[in-house]
């Protein structure tokens, strides 16, 4: 079931963190083409080793693996699945033992397209997209179908801000393996062209495919609860409270502990007003996975409250916010953006100033609307605003509707004498999305609005 073909050339952007680290399904093991023995003899569906069977699953691969030490298709698939953990328990130790077990893949079989594949989602996941691009080139030379090998490609492309490129990938990918990892990446595709309309339906498509036949991946609890949980979010983003809510109670109802759903639901409540749950929400959340993401909520929402100790307790949020960049760079991964997104704002003065030379670096890898934000951002908080205004324009630019770039863009213009279109940018973020951030939430509040 393939998707409908786009009218022109879709404008795709990078995930933030969050949706780099946090929102994108790492596809899992390869394809045997004509001839070839079976890359893999363990019984462990690719599409089954998301969300609460991930863990079973790599259990019962290291159990397959101890009695079957040269099944060069296990040990890719074992590496990709430590992938996963990595990205969505919030362990980068998970990296290294993922290398190792790629290596182990391609050291029995050279060139295996799952162990190529492997390595593409072991190198976006530590941000070296230039590396994760060339893996799978390397994969798609071997096995032009290779599931894993053509989402990574397109992974990789819009992180590396080539979207003209990663839209013909997505364009490709959908002609040669439609399934539920290429029905969401055209979505967000789609999404930051500023097309929401034709997001939700490539994803609408995506879940059909993912909850019966058809569905590249595998079908099931895993792909409905991701995909549901993609139609939440992409929800959340436009201030669609109720259906991103509806959204994730089909995926919990899939997947009662998949955590990008958990997450969706804490967002909705936040914005909701409803602070006391969401914090709850958010509480578990960084008790399983202590990313970034949910620690920067998480401490806004202490803020926001204000209460006795709270502001302690945003403090310590933001310090594990450090102490987890600290660990992903020890176990190779560029931190860069995560560390510029999350210390602009809750850092200490010397943070603050870190942070500004992380996106610096980061925006010399690659331009990005997220990387333009983020700049533009730690630009601004760092008293330079003037340098940061193209880059809040640029941030813009693409027609992708986040209600924080359109805040900090607002913020900046405002900064800059521009007064009328600081109104309006603010005013477009909060009618867009009231409740994206607690704290700014609560000022508008106090303020009457975005003036």
């Amino acid at each position: 079931m393939a998707l409908p073909r786009p009218v022109g050339r879709s404008v795709v952007a990078a995930v933030a963190l969050a949706f780099t680290i946090t929102a994108g399904a790492v596809v899992i093991g390869g394809e045997d083409g004509p001839g070839r023995s079976p890359s893999s003899s363990v019984a462990v569906a690719p599409g089954a080793l998301r969300g609460a069977d991930l863990d079973r699953g790599v259990a019962a691969l290291q159990t397959h693996l101890r009695d079957q030490p040269r099944d060069f298709g296990s040990w890719a698939t074992l590496g990709t699945a430590y992938v996963e953990q990595a990205r969505t328990q919030g362990d980068p130790s998970r990296y290294r033992e993922a290398e190792r077990a790629l290596d182990r893949s391609l050291e029995l079989r050279p060139r295996n397209d799952a162990g190529l594949a492997g390595r593409a989602a072991l190198a976006a996941a530590r941000h070296d997209f230039a590396g994760a691009l060339r893996h799978a080139e390397a994969a798609l030379d071997v096995n032009p179908r290779s599931e894993g090998a053509l989402a990574s490609r397109i992974d990789a492309l819009v992180e590396l801000g080539r979207y003209g490129a990663a839209s013909r990938a997505a364009e490709e990918a959908d002609a040669r393996r439609p399934g539920v990892p290429v029905f969401t990446r055209y979505a967000y595709v789609r999404e930051l062209r500023g097309d929401v309309a034709g997001a939700r339906r490539a994803l609408s498509l995506a879940l059909g495919s993912g909850s019966g036949a058809g569905a590249g991946s595998g079908s099931g609890g895993g792909d409905v609860a991701y995909v549901a949980t993609a139609l939440g979010q992409l929800a959340w983003r436009q201030g669609r409270y109720g259906e991103a809510l509806e959204q994730c109670g089909k995926a919990l109802r899939a997947d009662a502990s998949y955590l990008p759903a958990l997450e969706c639901r804490a967002r909705v409540w936040a914005g909701r007003g409803d602070t006391e749950r969401a914090i709850r929400g958010f509480r578990e959340i960084v008790a399983r996975a202590p990313l970034p993401g949910p620690l920067v909520a998480l401490g806004e929402l202490y803020e926001a409250r204000g209460e006795r100790g709270d502001e302690a307790k945003a403090r310590q949020q933001y310090a594990l916010v450090s102490a987890w960049v600290s660990l992903a760079r020890a176990n190779g991964v560029n931190a860069d953006l995560d560390a510029a997104v999350a210390l602009t704002d809750h850092g200490t003065r010397d943070e603050r100033r870190a942070a500004l030379r992380a996106a610096r670096a980061e925006w010399g890898r690659r331009h990005t609307v997220h990387t333009a934000d983020a700049l533009a951002w730690a630009l601004h908080v760092n008293g330079r605003s003037e340098e940061a205004l193209p880059y809040a324009r640029r941030s813009t630019a693409t027609g992708f509707r986040e209600a924080s770039f359109l805040y900090h863009r607002g913020v900046i213009e405002g900064a800059t004498g521009h007064a009328a279109a600081a109104r309006r940018w603010k005013s477009a973020a909060l009618e867009l999305n009231p409740g994206f951030s607690p704290t700014v939430a609560k000022a508008a509040k106090e303020t009457g609005g975005a003036s």
